[in-house]
């Protein structure tokens, strides 16, 4: 009540002093002091008026107004710092908001906030808008997960009509496989190779492709080694792809069978250097042959099989035909500038490096660091390292760089010599 009444005499002489500047100044109405308790803390109202007096000779009407001042207590003053922060918090997380309220007798409220800069990421963040990317592969996967019956159904039909086809064609690359490996790995052993495995890789082989032609005997498919057309009917395009992938897996294993004739024979008659020779020159001779197969089987199907569609149908077949004839032209041009070269490479029988005199090979220990045995016909390098000849020319057969220092040798490794046989499917 103390601080109350000292609030009252200071406004009351604040108000006197006012009054003396500025006649129109507001002055007290009544002595009446009203003080209220509102929510957790005191309002203090004071109550004013203007007394009735005169300006230039005019009454100013009689006014009169409210001045409430809050005084809170210590516990409303805490919980108002604490709603305060809470406001302030909430308004910097707040991006911009406008609402509008109306009211049904006419009257109407604005309440409108500061705008501010938000990045649209984050707008579209706070909106709970996924991405579109994110959209876009939960739409593809619920469409999978719908047609997984229908394309597991239609694959089992797939494998179900061409179960056979499908067991041969799985065969035939697994026996590639398996063969190609291990040919390569006779031709590393060298002198450690087995014979007997050589001779079984052999029989393997032939077994395989007589059992193949066999079973297909009523197709004649042994006909497209020779370029003759096989008894194939009806002759579609999923036939004609069927028959080129036997026939080229076939040409395969002819192929390996002749490499493996050359691993029989002895060292004394053919050295590895020269076997490493005949290795390349068999499986170029053998990739000329096996691009050149199937271009019967594919000028029959796209001129003849034409032909049920009329004079339109045998046009479009001839114009077909003529396209892949200039296609195939070109990739033997492509294949002879590789055989010229590997030729070349067969009569002149090049050696790698210089040979090696007594008091170098002295020197270098009269061991081959590859064999870990004496020097046999040593050759020296670049870089003045000593090999044996068909050491280090099987080493270079993978490599390009010195086994001992890693300097460049060769600009480029020649393929083939190793024994291995390419796994590229000639289709076309």
């Amino acid at each position: 009540m103390c601080l109350q009444s000292t609030y009252l005499v200071k406004s009351d002489s604040k108000r006197t002093l006012k009054s003396r500047v500025s006649p129109t100044v507001m002055q007290p109405n009544s002595s009446e002091l009203g003080v209220h308790q509102a929510g957790h803390g005191l309002s203090l109202t004071l109550l004013t008026r203007t007394p009735a007096g005169t300006t230039g000779g005019s009454a100013v009407p009689e006014t009169s107004g409210a001045v409430r001042v809050p005084i809170l207590s210590s516990g409303s003053w805490e919980s108002c710092r604490g709603g305060a922060s809470s406001r302030r918090s909430r308004a910097s997380s707040r991006t911009s908001s406008h609402s509008h309220s109306h009211s049904h007798g006419g009257g109407h409220q604005h309440s409108h906030s500061e705008p501010s800069e938000v990045d649209p990421a984050d707008a579209d963040l706070e909106s709970g808008e996924p991405n579109t990317s994110f959209l876009e592969l939960r739409y593809l996967f619920r469409w999978v997960q719908k047609s997984l019956p229908f394309i597991i159904i239609l694959c089992a039909k797939l494998v179900i009509q061409h179960a056979l086809g499908l067991a041969v064609g799985v065969g035939l690359f697994t026996t590639f496989l398996y063969v190609n490996k291990n040919i390569q790995t006779q031709v590393f052993l060298q002198d450690r190779r087995s014979k007997m495995e050589c001779v079984w890789l052999l029989l393997f082989l032939a077994s395989s492709t007589l059992l193949l032609y066999y079973t297909f005997l009523t197709e004649t498919l042994y006909y497209c080694l020779i370029f003759l057309n096989p008894a194939v009917e009806p002759l579609g395009f999923w036939e004609v792809l069927w028959v080129v992938g036997i026939t080229n897996f076939t040409l395969k294993f002819l192929i390996m069978g002749f490499k493996c004739l050359i691993l029989l024979l002895p060292s004394s008659l053919v050295t590895y250097r020269a076997q490493g020779r005949w290795y390349m020159l068999t499986e170029e001779v053998g990739q000329v042959y096996q691009a050149v197969a199937p271009t019967p089987l594919w000028f029959r199907y796209l001129v003849t099989y034409q032909k049920v569609d009329g004079n339109t149908g045998l046009t479009l077949g001839v114009l077909l035909a003529l396209v892949y004839f200039i296609l195939k032209l070109l990739g033997l041009y492509g294949q002879w500038g590789s055989f010229q070269k590997t030729v070349r490479i067969f009569l002149s029988g090049e050696h790698t490096g210089a040979a090696a005199t007594r008091s170098q090979c002295s020197e270098a220990g009269d061991i081959c660091p590859i064999c870990q045995a004496e020097y046999r016909d040593p050759r020296a390098l670049l870089c003045q390292h000593i090999f044996c000849d068909e050491c280090i020319a099987l080493w270079f057969n993978r490599e390009k760089m010195c086994p001992l220092c890693c300097t460049a040798i060769t600009d480029k490794v020649h393929k083939w010599r190793d024994g291995a046989t390419s796994p590229y499917l000639q289709i076309y």
